[in-house]
């Protein structure tokens, strides 16, 4: 299991195209990947899950993945969360 903090940096937040992004790259590898954000958990899977967070521009959260390629599926969230999800 590995972890990590990220800071959702982009101007809309954790709304639909970012959750959207996460859950898609999330299906890419052989890992379980978890949202944290205080007591409540979101599968990385589920854009549904994601968006409950409510997770604005400033919130920290921590990620955790484990599995075979857990390691390569937290550089994927900790990329996502760097680049904006390409939004800016």
């Amino acid at each position: 299991m590995v972890e990590a903090m990220v800071e959702v940096k982009n101007r809309l937040g954790l709304h639909l195209r970012a959750a959207s992004a996460i859950a898609e790259k999330a299906r890419m590898f052989e890992a379980k990947v978890t949202f944290i954000k205080g007591r409540h958990h979101a599968n990385a899977n589920s854009v549904t899950s994601l968006l409950m967070l409510g997770a604005a521009k400033g919130t920290k959260l921590k990620v955790r993945a484990e599995g075979a390629q857990a390691r390569q599926a937290l550089a994927a969230m900790r990329a996502l969360f760097e680049s904006r999800f390409g939004e800016e």
